[in-house]
Parts: C-alpha cells; structure tokens; sequence
C-alpha cells in the first residue's frame, strides 16, 4: 500500500462500513473507532472496550485515557482495552499524524499543538475521573492537558516518559535529527519506527503479528510526517519554544501532586533512563514506583503482564 496524497490516512479505509482485507494485526485491534474533526484533520480515537457495543452505551464510573508517544499509536494500548474495557471507559487517541489519524502536510505537529489537541478530545467527550495511562511523549502531553483541565483527572499511571526538557538526547535519536540525513532516515527509509520494534526491547521479540501493527500506519513519505515532526520538536535550547514549554510543565506539576501517582519503569530503557523516573520521582515525591529490571522502553509489550495488573491494582479494576 502507498499513497501519495498526503492527506490521505490508512484509517480512510477503515471507517466501521468497509474492509481493509485481512490484516493479521486485527486480531488484536477489532475496534472500529471514531473520529473527532479538527480544523487541521480528523483525530482518530477508540473510545470503549467491546468491539461491538457503541461508546455511547459505555458508561462506566472510571475513565482510562491512554496517551502514545513516537513512533507508537493507539495499537501500543491494546491490552489495555482489552484487559479493561468492560470495567472502565478506555479512551485511547491517535495524535494528529501518528496512527490512523489524519496526516495533513500542513498540520502543526508541535508538543503544545498535540496537547492542545488532546485537551479539545477530552472535553468533546466530557471525559470525568480520568486515569491518565500515558508513555514516551504521551507522558508530556497528557499532563499538558491535566494541567489544563486538572478537575478531570483523578489519577496518573506513567510509563517510561519525561515532563521536562531532555536532560540528554541519545546519539540514536539524535543522529534522525541531522539535516538531510535525518528526513531520509525517517521519513524515507522508516528507520526510526524500524529501529524502535527491536531496540525497544530488552526481554521479549515482538511477534510478526505486533511488528505490523505498530508499523502499519506508517507505510510511506507522506504517513511518516508525524514521527518525523515529533523528532524534529525535540528541544535542544532554551530559547526553542517546546523548551520553554516543557520547562513550564515541569514547574507546574506540582499542582498534580495531590492525585495519586504510579510509575512504572523498565529499567532497560536507552532513552528514558533512570535520571527521568528520578527527576519524576522528586516532581511526584509520594508516587509509588514499580521498578521491572529486564524490560525496555516499549514497557508495555516487553512486560505486559506486570504492567496490567499494575494498572488493575493502581485503579482497582477487575482484569479480563
């Protein structure tokens, strides 16, 4: 598949009323999920747990709002769907350009444009007593968005991420960063999100099954945008604007300090190291840390097990 109008997404061809043909990461991702259309595209969402049942009928007590970083998409969150879907509400994003949603050309892809974005979902939904579930860039963007609707969220579960600007940025990233190169890599040769299903983990292979799914949306130039642009906003001065950003997240968690807070962390991670869950651990100094010394930066899929029944026992939720 390659398309080259760059308004085009993959989730053009999944709309609930016609078949993509057999894909076997469908197996695991059955659900037929909903849009939101913003002035630059449509943002793509799951909202709900059985695949079959409308979001509309789903109204439980509890919201868990899970929210991807790069190169990753909502397929990142799928055993939280399905382990949690028929005791809470899961609501889980696609940011503009990343996943099934839209991939405008013209689009801003900036850290507070993704936030921002999140913040308009979350109050199109009305979305109450949320759980934030939140990793990579997803953990800056969803407390992005708690700061500005603080009155919405109840609780953080954070993986593997960061809320401040980056004390280091590995030479693995960084080297995706460099002019010219750094588009070709990208962009054209897809190396980033590659690189990412095998140099993520640390104690599992991904099955052939997941490596399509995480890959899928991002099958050509044009789908590549959003992993490229989330690269390109790293901040690397102060005087950059998604610096001074994050730097004001940072200051401002304090203000969340009062919600109960869970980390969980695989310790094998190159790129969020240990001085991230720190520099958390003293923003959040009541937070309860879940420490899994074998797993890689994709904690989700290299410890799913541990990782689910944190999230159970965090939110007091049934499994299954």
């Amino acid at each position: 598949m390659n398309h080259s109008d760059s308004q085009t997404s993959p989730s053009s061809l999944w709309d609930g009323s016609q078949s993509i043909g057999y894909e076997p990461w469908r197996e695991a991702y059955p659900w037929v999920g909903e849009w939101l259309t913003l002035r630059d595209g449509r943002l793509h969402y799951i909202d709900g747990g059985a695949p079959t049942v409308a979001s509309t009928q789903l109204r439980a007590p509890q919201t868990i709002l899970c929210v991807h970083g790069n190169p990753t998409w909502s397929y990142y969150f799928r055993q939280v769907v399905s382990r949690f879907g028929r005791s809470a509400r899961v609501v889980v994003p696609d940011h503009l350009g990343m996943g099934l949603s839209d991939k405008p050309s013209g689009a801003v892809y900036t850290y507070a444009a993704h936030r921002d974005r999140l913040v308009h979902l979350i109050d199109h939904l009305d979305l109450r007593s949320i759980t934030l579930v939140a990793h990579d860039w997803g953990g800056a963007i969803g407390l992005g968005a708690a700061l500005q609707r603080p009155g919405r969220f109840s609780r953080l579960i954070l993986l593997n991420t960061g809320a401040f600007p980056p004390p280091y940025v590995p030479w693995r990233i960084a080297i995706c960063r460099w002019p010219l190169l750094g588009p070709f890599l990208v962009r054209g040769c897809n190396i980033f999100a590659r690189a990412a299903i095998h140099m993520a983990m640390s104690q599992r292979r991904l099955s052939a099954r997941d490596r399509q799914g995480l890959l899928y949306p991002y099958d050509s130039w044009a789908h590549r945008i959003g992993i490229w642009n989330f690269v390109h906003d790293i901040p690397m001065h102060s005087d950059q604007a998604t610096w001074r950003e994050l730097a004001q997240l940072e200051v401002g968690l304090q203000q969340l300090r009062h919600l109960p807070v869970t980390l969980i962390w695989g310790m094998r991670d190159w790129c969020f190291r240990r001085e991230c869950l720190t520099r958390l651990q003293q923003a959040f100094p009541d937070a309860r840390t879940v420490e899994l010394a074998d797993a890689g930066h994709y904690v989700l899929e290299d410890a799913p097990d541990e990782v689910l029944h944190e999230i159970a026992e965090s939110c007091r939720l049934n499994e299954g």
